[in-house]
């Protein structure tokens, strides 16, 4: 049935007159007939925050709050678009057809994934750490000063039991490509072994940071494997280096080093020097110019580089053609004669045991931390005389030195403990 015309002296819209039997406002053209008739003994509507009608129950005789037609879409007190309304109701629930009105109001829920967009906070922007200005990129590059953001790798620090190791980007290089590799095993008769690899990636190669990563953690989880079951310290060592040059090579034939290979660079490439501590016996292995050095806790007792660098300076000394001052003097010293990586001359892992005769620190180290301590001598000087029960703190101390000294380089150093030997023993 037709609902009877309501009698409006003033549009409800525009507030304009209107005269008797108009359907639509002259002045805005409303529909007049959207306007639901209310008997002078019904209680009067208005509307709540939330939108939803409630009884005035004093009958103050307010009028309603203006209402859109029925085919247009509402909208909420802030403004914003409400959902279509169901059949017959506006997005309030009011009905605007004059029929009786149902004892509740059917409401669409407001979609739950809008709700929750608009709910959730923005995340607020990364400032700088340089500038405290700028906002920092994607690429993780100040778009005010350019500035290089810290990553998770520009210093790292690990303490396993009674070693630990550190690593820091250094004051030079816009990244750390370097790594390590520290862990503890038992060996069949129950003692502890101690394993700490450090790699240094090659930075005219491809992706260097990933080669170093990739032959820490190869090598770590190799000796780890290795060790429990009774391979003897000295050929894990040598298997460790095996399985760290395969993983190397295995990034040459992956699409991400395809994508960044520039025509200068080689494939992915770094070093690794290594040590394993059992109870009496020392391993040591390398590949490259990191080096392990053996500072007795003793310190009357003279310390000892325990490696040979594969480098230009290391070959023309032991060929007699230059002194050793003379050939770590020259541009060419730091050139690498052997490396890991697919592009690599044939791998010959170097290998060494030693059975120390008293307590010691064995300190594993990239040549960002040698090269500021580079006689054993020297290193001794450096590290803390407690390193031996504090060795996280060592590790500091060291990597500290070298950026006191300049810092030219990533710097990456791993102290592990000699224990006591139960009865002395030379070198094997």
């Amino acid at each position: 049935m037709m609902s009877q015309m309501p009698q409006l002296s003033a549009c409800p819209s525009c507030e304009e007159p209107l005269e008797s039997g108009d359907r639509f406002c002259g002045a805005c053209g409303y529909d007049l007939s959207a306007v639901p008739p209310r008997p002078d003994d019904s209680p009067t509507l208005a509307m709540n925050g939330s939108g939803a009608a409630q009884a005035d129950p004093g009958g103050s005789g307010t009028p309603p709050a203006a209402q859109p037609p029925a085919d247009l879409p509402g909208t909420d007190p802030g403004g914003a678009p409400l959902p279509p309304a169901a059949p017959g109701h506006s997005a309030t629930g009011v009905r605007f057809d004059g029929g009786p009105e149902p004892e509740e109001y059917p409401l669409q829920a407001p979609d739950p994934r809008v709700t929750a967009d608009l709910a959730a906070p923005a995340d607020p922007p990364t400032v700088c750490v340089a500038c405290r200005a700028g906002r920092v990129d994607h690429d993780g590059y100040c778009e005010n000063c350019g500035h290089a953001q810290p990553r998770e790798r520009d210093h790292m620090e690990q303490e396993s039991g009674p070693m630990a190791a550190v690593s820091d980007r250094g004051l030079r290089h816009h990244r750390n490509e370097d790594a390590f590799g520290i862990g503890r095993t038992a060996l069949p008769d129950g003692s502890e072994a101690l394993v700490a690899i450090v790699c240094d990636g090659v930075s005219s190669a491809t992706r260097p940071d990933d080669a170093s990563l990739a032959a820490s953690r190869a090598a770590s989880a190799s000796l780890l494997a290795a060790l429990p079951l009774g391979t003897h310290p000295q050929q894990a060592m040598h298997d460790a280096i095996v399985a760290a040059s395969h993983a190397v090579d295995a990034l040459a034939r992956e699409p991400a080093t395809a994508r960044e290979h520039q025509p200068h660079q080689n494939a992915p490439a770094c070093t690794l020097v290594g040590a394993v501590v059992t109870a009496g016996l020392l391993v040591v292995g390398w590949v490259g110019d990191s080096r392990v050095y053996w500072v007795p806790v003793d310190r009357g007792a003279p310390a000892a580089r325990l490696t040979e660098d594969d480098s230009w300076a290391a070959q023309m000394v032991a060929a007699g053609l230059m002194s050793e001052a003379e050939a770590y003097a020259d541009e060419r010293a730091h050139a690498i004669t052997g490396w890991l990586g697919a592009d690599a001359y044939e791998l010959e892992p170097h290998t060494a045991s030693f059975k120390p005769d008293r307590p010691g620190v064995v300190v594993v180290c990239t040549d960002g931390l040698w090269n500021y301590a580079e006689a054993a001598e020297e290193m001794a000087g450096v590290l803390p005389a407690d390193a031996a029960v504090r060795p996280l703190h060592g590790a500091r101390v060291l990597v500290g030195h070298a950026l006191d000294g300049g810092g030219h380089d990533n710097v990456t150093v791993a102290v592990v403990p000699f224990p006591a030997p139960s009865q002395g023993a030379g070198s094997a």
